[in-house]
C-alpha cells in the first residue's frame, strides 16, 4: 500500500498485536506519509472516521480468533458507515465455514449499506474438514474501475492458484448503489 500512495496521501496503520505493531513501527520509521498506531481495529472505525481528507479507504483483515467474528464485521461495518458513507471499505474474509459466509453475506444485504460487491477466489470444492477453501473481499463503494479489473484477474488467478487448475472466482453485487 505505501508504494501506491501519493505524496499528499497519508497511511495509517492499526495493529493490535504488539510484535506487530513494533514490526510495522520498524518499517515505516522515518516515513512522513505513514503512522503506525497499536490498537484494536474496531475501535480505530469509531476514532478515526471520517478522516480529514473526506476520501480514502479502510483495509479490515479481522482476526478470526473470536466466535461470530462476521457478525461483529456486519455490526462494526453498519457504524462505520454511517460515520463516513462516502469511504470505500474493503474487508478481507476466509472461505472455510460456506453456512456462515452465506449467511455473513445475507447479512450484508440486509443491513442498509448501498454499494457492496462481494468478490471471492475459491481455490478448491467445499469439504466438510475445517480448511481454507478460498478467501472473499467485501467491497464497499467500489471504485469504478474495480469490476472489470476483477473479471480480467480473478479467472486467471482461480487458474493459477486453484487445485489442478480449477479454481472458481465470482463478483457479485450485494447491494445496489
Amino acid at each position: 500500500m505505501r508504494h501506491l500512495l501519493r505524496k499528499q496521501d497519508r497511511l495509517t496503520a492499526i495493529e493490535l498485536h504488539p510484535q506487530d505493531a513494533a514490526r510495522l513501527k520498524e518499517v515505516f520509521a522515518g516515513d512522513f506519509q505513514t503512522r503506525v498506531i497499536e490498537l484494536d481495529g474496531w475501535l480505530a472505525l469509531g476514532a478515526h472516521l471520517p478522516p480529514k481528507e473526506k476520501r480514502g479507504l479502510v483495509l479490515i483483515d479481522p482476526p478470526f480468533e473470536e466466535e461470530d467474528e462476521f457478525g461483529r464485521i456486519v455490526m462494526k461495518l453498519e457504524k462505520a458507515h454511517r460515520r463516513w458513507p462516502g469511504g470505500i471499505y474493503a474487508v478481507w474474509y476466509p472461505i472455510k465455514n460456506h453456512d456462515a459466509v452465506q449467511a455473513f453475506r445475507r447479512h450484508l444485504t440486509e443491513s442498509g449499506i448501498a454499494d457492496v460487491i462481494d468478490i471471492r477466489l475459491e481455490l478448491r470444492a467445499p469439504s466438510d474438514e475445517p480448511r481454507l477453501d478460498g478467501t472473499g473481499m467485501i467491497v464497499v463503494n467500489p471504485p469504478f474501475v474495480l469490476r472489470e479489473e476483477m473479471e480480467t484477474l480473478l479467472p486467471v488467478l482461480a487458474g493459477i492458484l486453484g487445485e489442478e487448475g480449477k479454481g472458481r472466482w465470482a463478483l457479485e453485487r450485494l447491494t445496489a448503489e
